[in-house]
């Protein structure tokens, strides 16, 4: 299969019209490596004020999949094998959550990717993921 790369703007443009209302910012794609931002929202926090595990996996789960289209194209069937999910600290209370992707593989039916979280306004990562995306045949 011929892949091609994909555009920070041509992404935003499909996460629009594909998933409307996904507070999702792409700020960054590239070379194998993606760098987004998602604002959580009152349903996506817990008891405690502090970002859900179910929000935070699935910015990790985004995150791979921009830096593979990104690299790839859109390879809309491109889904989700296994995700590794290390919880390392409190998230910041009311920060966005920004993700950075590496993909550390690319093949011809998997890719390979880690992505370390951080709060808004602070360098200290609250997560690391490796994940493995099944590309179509």
């Amino acid at each position: 299969m011929n892949y091609r790369p994909v555009t920070k703007e041509a992404l935003s443009a499909f996460f629009d019209a594909e998933f409307p209302n996904n507070s999702l910012n792409i700020e960054m794609v590239g070379e194998k490596k993606a760098r987004i931002r998602r604002t959580p929202n009152q349903a996506d926090l817990r008891p405690g004020n502090t970002v859900s595990g179910p929000f935070m996996m699935s910015v990790v789960d985004t995150a791979l999949y921009v830096a593979i289209m990104g690299e790839l194209g859109l390879v809309a069937l491109a889904v989700t094998t296994s995700l590794n999910f290390n919880f390392l600290r409190k998230p910041v209370a009311n920060a966005d959550v920004i993700a950075e992707c590496e993909l550390l593989k690319v093949g011809k039916k998997l890719v390979v990717g880690e992505v370390t979280l951080y709060s808004d306004g602070d360098d200290r990562p609250i997560a690391h993921a490796v994940g493995t995306y099944s590309l179509p045949a």
